[in-house]
């Protein structure tokens, strides 16, 4: 499976170092398909003269608005395409999922899913014709080199302090990211618990004006390359926008990712995001690097 990822990543024009769908090692791939719901079933190989030349992969959760996602993901070597076997695998993810949907009592809020780089053409083009739509993209960004960090600028405003997050803040920095995607679509519901499972707060940083915080930047290293930081979330408050206040958090997220040792950063961040965070990260140096596009169907 490695090696499919490896043999399509040129043609699909894939970002080796990406935090959204990079080139995931063996290793990586064992660890993503253990977490699987059942990955006996909901993940299906391709085989030829012996050798695996491509698979798919299902996922599904609950998006906020009480939507069912059922997202089937495939990889399929460049010398095997236009053959039908792309199409056979997509047959394959759809019947498998119409099962599940079924099973799970779903069918009221079910929806079919499937993501595509922007740069993968062949991917692209069969879901298109297959009748599947797309709703939104992720474009991912990444700062070159930490050790260029600009200035921190203005000083924050008077009451306003900033600090890491400790375990009496979680809940507060949990709430404060939850209310960030209030009005947002297609995000997947996001509880305490989950939260709490997957805390790394040693690079966290939030700025507060007394007990309250005001916004956070959740950023950690990637665990396969701790030479990379990743900002997982950037929130502020909505009664604290305009005030500097990101611009000061995720400055202080990066420069605790370089002191654990990051040299490069990167984040994602949707196209429809209506906070112009575009502005606010290319004024600290990030760069476009990638797009990833979500698309779906009725089930």
């Amino acid at each position: 499976m490695a090696a499919v990822r490896r043999g399509c990543a040129a043609r699909d024009g894939a970002d080796v170092r990406s935090v959204v769908e990079g080139v995931p090692t063996a290793a990586e791939i064992a660890e993503t398909s253990a977490a699987l719901d059942d990955p006996s079933r909901n993940q299906a190989l391709v085989t030829h003269g012996g050798s695996v030349v491509g698979y798919v992969t299902l996922r599904w959760w609950e998006e906020r608005d009480g939507t069912w996602l059922y997202l089937h993901r495939g990889h399929l070597l460049p010398e095997h395409r236009g053959r039908g076997v792309g199409t056979a695998m997509l047959d394959w993810a759809e019947t498998r999922i119409r099962h599940l949907i079924a099973q799970h009592g779903t069918a009221r809020t079910a929806v079919l899913g499937a993501n595509a780089m922007a740069t993968e053409r062949d991917a692209t083009a069969l879901l298109l014709d297959a009748g599947y739509r797309r709703v939104f993209s992720l474009v991912e960004l990444e700062l070159p080199d930490l050790r260029q960090l600009p200035d921190p600028g203005r000083p924050l405003p008077p009451g306003f302090t900033l600090g890491p997050v400790g375990p009496a803040d979680y809940r507060a920095a949990w709430q404060t990211v939850v209310d960030s995607y209030a009005n947002t679509p297609f995000t997947e519901t996001w509880t305490f618990e989950d939260f709490l499972a997957t805390a790394d707060p040693a690079c966290w940083r939030a700025v507060r004006q007394g007990d309250r915080t005001a916004g956070v930047a959740l950023c950690s290293l990637r665990r396969h390359d701790r030479t990379v930081g990743e900002v997982e979330e950037l929130s502020v408050n909505a009664d604290f926008r305009r005030l500097g206040l990101g611009r000061a958090v995720l400055l202080a997220g990066l420069r605790a990712l370089r002191a654990e040792g990051a040299t490069t950063a990167r984040l994602y961040t949707g196209t429809a995001n209506p906070h112009r965070s575009y502005d606010l990260y290319e004024s600290v140096g990030f760069r476009r690097r990638n797009e990833y596009v979500r698309y779906r169907r009725s089930n």
